[in-house]
C-alpha cells in the first residue's frame, strides 16, 4: 500500500481478484457455524460460516461467506475464508482486521470498516465453534483470560501471558442497545472490538462469545422484574454467580486451560486441604470486588486467577503505561454495564414496559409532599430527585409499588441495629461471621448472626449489627466475612 492511503499496483490486483473471483461467496459448509457482523446505517453485511473438526486443535475444514453492500466487504469476506482455511482454531483466533487488511494488499481508510466487520464475524463464528465444538488437549499452566477491553483486564493479562507464557484471551457481548454509549459498556460490540486489539497485541489468541440472549434471560429479566416488584437487585451478583463465569470457566474447560483468570480486585484463599477455597478481599480494600463475586461457588473459585488481588490500583496503571497498553489512562465505568449511557428510568420503560406512574410522596404520618413519577424508581436511601424543596434534607424510608407511594424522612430513620435477609448461603458456620457489606463498595460492618446455624442454605435470618447503620434496600445483597474471608451471602429482605 502506498504512503498517501492508496493501493499499489500489487495490491489493487489482489483486491480485484478477490472482489471479482471471491472465495466461497454464498457457500455454507455441512455442519457450519456461522458469525455475523454488519447491516446497520451503512448497509454493509457479512456472514462467515466455518466447519471445525472436533479433533485436538479443532482445525477448520472449510469455509464460506456472504456479504452484502460495498464492494469492500466482498473482498475482505472472500479474503478471510483463504486466511483460515485449514487453520487450527487458537491460530485463526489471531486473526484481526489489519491480517484481512494486508491479504487484500492494504485498505483505504475508507475501506477499513470491511475488513473490521469480517473479523468481527469471524470471530463471531470462532466463538461459536470454540463453545460448540473444540475439545483441546488439556495443558498445564494455559489460562483462559476474561478480557473487557478495560486497563484492569488488559494487565490482568499482561501478567498471566508473562507468567505462564500460554494465555487465550475471551471478551463476552453481553448486551446490545442503539441508546446506549458503547465506547461506555464493558460489554457491548464497540468493548469486544477493543479488547481483541489488545489481546492481539499482546499476542494472544482471542474468542469473543455472544452471551446476549443467556445476559438477557439470567440477569435483564430478573433486574426488571425486581424493579417491577419495589426492590433494588444487584445484578452484577447475579451475572457474575451464574451467567458470566459459569459461560467462561466451561469455555476455559474445552480449549484445555487450567484456569480462568479476570481483572476483578479480589483473591483466592486455598485452605487446608480438603477444604474448599474461599474469596477473599482484596490487598487494597478500597478496589477490592469480593462483594460482586460473592455468588461463586467453591469449585468455580479453585479454577479461578485473581492476578490483580495483590496489587493497587495505581500500581497497575503503571503497568499498562510501562507496556504501551492503549488503556493507560482510560477511566474506570461507573455504571452498569447496561445502563453505559441511559438512564435507568429509560431502560425500565424500554425493556420492561415500566412505564412513569405518578404518586405520592409521603412523610412518616401520611401527609402528602410531593409527587413522584413511579415508585419502581426510587431506593431506600435515596436523596436526590425527589423534587423537594425547602426544609432540611429528606431521604426515601420505604416504597409500595402497590399503592404507588415513596415515603420520606430524616437521614435518622434509616438508622437501624439489625437487618433480616433471606436465601443465605453460609460456606462456613455462623459462629465464624464478624463482618457484613451491603453494599458493593460500602465498609464492612461488624455483626453476629443471631442463630446458631451451620454451613449451607437458609431461607431467612436475622443480622446483628455491632453499631447502627442506615437500612438498605430489599433486594440488595449481604455479604458476610469473617476477618477478610467472605464465607457467606444473601439477599437483603423488606
Amino acid at each position: 500500500m502506498a504512503l498517501d492511503g492508496t493501493l499499489d499496483a500489487g495490491g489493487a490486483e489482489r483486491f480485484c481478484d478477490h472482489l471479482q473471483r471471491p472465495l466461497a461467496r454464498g457457500h455454507s459448509p455441512a455442519g457450519a457455524l456461522t458469525g455475523a457482523a454488519g447491516g446497520g446505517a451503512c448497509g454493509d453485511l457479512i456472514r462467515l460460516s466455518l466447519a471445525v473438526a472436533d479433533v485436538a486443535d479443532a482445525r477448520i475444514l472449510d469455509a464460506g461467506f456472504d456479504a452484502g453492500g460495498c464492494g469492500a466487504t466482498i473482498a475482505a469476506g472472500s479474503a478471510t475464508v483463504g486466511l483460515v482455511r485449514g487453520r487450527p482454531l487458537l491460530e485463526a483466533a489471531r486473526l484481526g482486521p489489519e491480517d484481512i487488511a494486508a491479504e487484500l494488499g492494504g485498505l483505504s481508510p475508507g475501506k477499513r470498516h470491511a475488513a473490521e466487520l469480517a473479523a468481527d464475524a469471524l470471530h463471531r463464528a470462532l466463538g461459536l465453534a470454540a463453545r460448540q465444538r473444540a475439545r483441546l488437549t488439556a495443558r498445564p499452566g494455559r489460562v483462559l483470560v476474561a478480557m473487557s477491553g478495560g486497563v484492569d483486564s488488559a494487565v490482568a493479562a499482561l501478567l498471566v501471558a508473562r507468567g505462564c507464557g500460554d494465555a487465550i484471551a475471551v471478551t463476552l457481548e453481553l448486551w446490545a442497545d442503539a441508546e446506549n454509549d458503547g465506547e461506555l459498556s464493558c460489554c457491548s460490540a464497540q468493548a469486544v472490538r477493543s479488547a481483541r486489539a489488545l489481546a492481539h497485541g499482546l499476542g494472544l489468541a482471542h474468542l469473543s462469545i455472544d452471551l446476549r440472549a443467556e445476559f438477557r434471560a439470567g440477569v435483564i429479566e430478573p433486574w426488571l422484574a425486581g424493579h417491577a416488584a419495589g426492590l433494588t437487585p444487584n445484578p452484577c451478583v447475579r451475572c457474575n454467580g451464574s451467567v458470566r463465569l459459569d459461560a467462561m470457566l466451561e469455555l476455559a474447560q474445552r480449549l484445555g486451560c487450567e484456569a480462568l483468570a479476570t481483572g476483578h480486585y479480589a483473591r483466592v484463599a486455598r485452605g487446608q486441604p480438603g477444604e474448599p477455597p474461599l474469596l477473599r478481599v482484596a490487598a487494597e480494600e478500597r478496589k477490592d470486588q469480593s462483594y460482586v463475586l460473592a455468588a461463586l461457588g467453591p469449585d468455580s473459585l479453585a479454577r479461578l486467577r485473581f492476578p490483580l488481588g495483590e496489587l493497587p490500583k495505581q500500581r497497575v496503571r503503571e503497568l499498562a503505561a510501562e507496556h504501551g497498553l492503549a488503556v493507560a489512562r482510560r477511566r474506570d465505568s461507573q455504571d452498569l454495564c447496561f445502563l453505559a449511557g441511559t438512564r435507568k428510568r429509560a431502560f425500565l420503560q424500554r425493556h420492561g414496559g415500566i412505564a412513569p406512574r405518578p404518586g405520592a410522596i409521603l412523610d412518616g404520618a401520611g401527609a402528602v409532599l410531593g409527587e413522584h413519577p413511579g415508585a419502581h424508581d426510587f431506593t431506600i436511601g435515596q436523596r436526590h430527585g425527589l423534587g423537594l424543596g425547602g426544609g432540611g434534607p429528606l431521604y426515601v424510608l420505604g416504597t409500595d409499588t402497590a399503592a404507588n407511594t415513596v415515603t420520606v424522612g430524616p437521614r435518622e430513620r434509616l438508622r437501624t441495629g439489625t437487618v433480616t435477609v433471606r436465601e443465605l448461603t453460609l460456606r462456613r458456620p455462623a459462629e465464624s461471621v464478624d463482618g457484613v457489606r451491603v453494599r458493593s463498595h460500602g465498609r464492612r460492618l461488624g455483626c453476629r448472626l443471631t442463630e446458631a446455624l451451620a454451613a449451607g442454605r437458609h431461607e431467612r435470618a436475622a443480622l446483628a449489627l455491632a453499631e447502627p447503620s442506615e437500612r438498605t434496600a430489599p433486594g440488595q445483597i449481604a455479604c458476610l466475612y469473617s476477618g477478610e474471608l467472605l464465607v457467606g451471602h444473601a439477599t437483603i429482605a423488606p
